[in-house]
C-alpha cells in the first residue's frame, strides 16, 4: 500500500512539473497555456440580445455556459457566415487584462494593444497569430447559430 502511494505521488509530481515547464511555449495557433475547454453554445438569433447580429459587420459578446473561460466574440460577416472568436488572447498566457475586446472595427488585447481586424481576424499590430476561432452551424430558416469545438 505504501509503495503504491509513493508511486502515485511521484507520478503526480512529474505531471505537474511537465505542465509548469511547458506552460507558455508557443504553438502554431496559440500559446500552449491557452485554455482548452469544450465550447458548445446554441443561440437563437431571433432574440433581442442578438439584434446586432442581424446585419453584416454586427457583433456581440457571448458569455453563456460552455462558451469558454472568458466568453466569445461573434461577428456576422454576411447573410450566412460568421466569425467566432475566443476572448482569450492567443499570443500570451491568460493574465489580468488579456480578455479580448472589440473597439471600432478591431479586436484589441488591453494588456499589450495587440490588434486584429474584426471581420477576418488578421493581425494588425503586435501579435503574429490570429485569435482562436471555432466552427459553427447556422440554420437560416430557424435562425439558430450553434458553436462547438
Amino acid at each position: 500500500m505504501k509503495k503504491k502511494t509513493t508511486i502515485l505521488i511521484i507520478f503526480t509530481i512529474l505531471i505537474f512539473s511537465q505542465l509548469t515547464i511547458n506552460s507558455c511555449s508557443n504553438r502554431q495557433d496559440t500559446v500552449s497555456c491557452f485554455p482548452n475547454i469544450p465550447i458548445n453554445v446554441s443561440l437563437n438569433l431571433n432574440l433581442p440580445a442578438y439584434f446586432n447580429l442581424t446585419q453584416s459587420g454586427g457583433w456581440v459578446y457571448v458569455n453563456e455556459q460552455q462558451s469558454g473561460t472568458r466568453g466569445l466574440i461573434i461577428v456576422r460577416r454576411s447573410s450566412t457566415t460568421f466569425m467566432i472568436y475566443d476572448r482569450n488572447a492567443p499570443h500570451i498566457c491568460p493574465d489580468t487584462n488579456t480578455t479580448l475586446e472589440v473597439s471600432d472595427l478591431s479586436i484589441v488585447c488591453p494588456k499589450d494593444n495587440a490588434k486584429w481586424i474584426l471581420l477576418t481576424g488578421q493581425p494588425i499590430a503586435v501579435a503574429g497569430v490570429q485569435p482562436k476561432t471555432y466552427p459553427y452551424n447556422y440554420d437560416p430558416v430557424s435562425n439558430i447559430l450553434s458553436i462547438y469545438n
